[in-house]
């Protein structure tokens, strides 16, 4: 479609966090829609208490939370996003701690929070790094608090966009020390014009939403 061009690279992004990097630097990727994944909407009264938005983008799944009232804290890998984001916050009279921040090295953090959200995180890592992340996620969980995590499903045809996650290699990842509440197949929503283009086959392309929390011996022994 002439004139519509779409960024290449931004659809190509796959399994590291370089090709992150890339994705967000080519422009606005697919899933950011300019408003919270529809999943975490429907989710919104399962959180409870203060929130870390993992991997936060532009932020407005932070900025959805901070509306409903909670403290949240947002933070990504690149400076850019988290600009945007503080852009957003001000332009909307939120107040949310934006900060640019490496989601492997959340087992230095000293803050806790009750609440993790992961909107498109976990799949950009590595199996090693997959490790690294979960067992920091454990760290700045409050006991009793819980992970609320989406992520692109191997249902998804094709191999454009982020690397594809199973069932069994989600239930294997958060198989040491958590306890899955809910794991269930959902659709991440993404913008108008990549459909159009023929994305995805068109569609909403398929994820997992698991809702998982440390199990209480695991968070004594951190």
């Amino acid at each position: 479609m002439p004139g519509t061009c779409l960024p290449v690279v931004a659809m190509r992004c796959s399994n590291t966090r370089s090709d992150s990097e890339a994705c967000s630097l080519a422009g606005s990727p697919p899933w950011d829609i300019g408003k919270p994944q529809p999943t975490f909407q429907a989710a919104a009264d399962k959180v409870v208490g203060s929130v870390l938005d993992a991997g936060c983008g532009t932020g407005e799944h932070a900025l959805f939370f901070a509306a409903r009232g909670h403290a949240v804290t947002g933070f990504d890998f690149l400076e850019e996003p988290i600009a945007a984001a503080r852009r957003k916050a001000a332009e909307r009279s939120l107040i949310v701690k934006f900060l640019v921040k490496d989601a492997l090295e959340t087992r230095e953090w000293t803050e806790r929070f009750a609440n993790v959200l992961d909107s498109g995180l976990f799949h950009v890592f590595s199996d090693p790094d997959r490790i690294r992340y979960v067992r920091g996620l454990q760290v700045v969980l409050n006991p009793g608090g819980r992970l609320f995590l989406l992520c692109f499903s191997d249902a998804t045809p094709g191999t454009e966009g982020p690397r594809r996650v199973s069932q069994s290699e989600l239930r294997h990842a958060f198989a040491d020390g958590w306890e899955i509440e809910s794991l269930e197949p959902v659709r991440l929503e993404i913008r108008p014009e990549y459909k159009q283009q023929g994305a995805f086959s068109g569609e909403d392309p398929r994820g997992w939403f698991l809702i998982a929390a440390p199990c209480k011996s695991m968070m004594s022994s951190i």
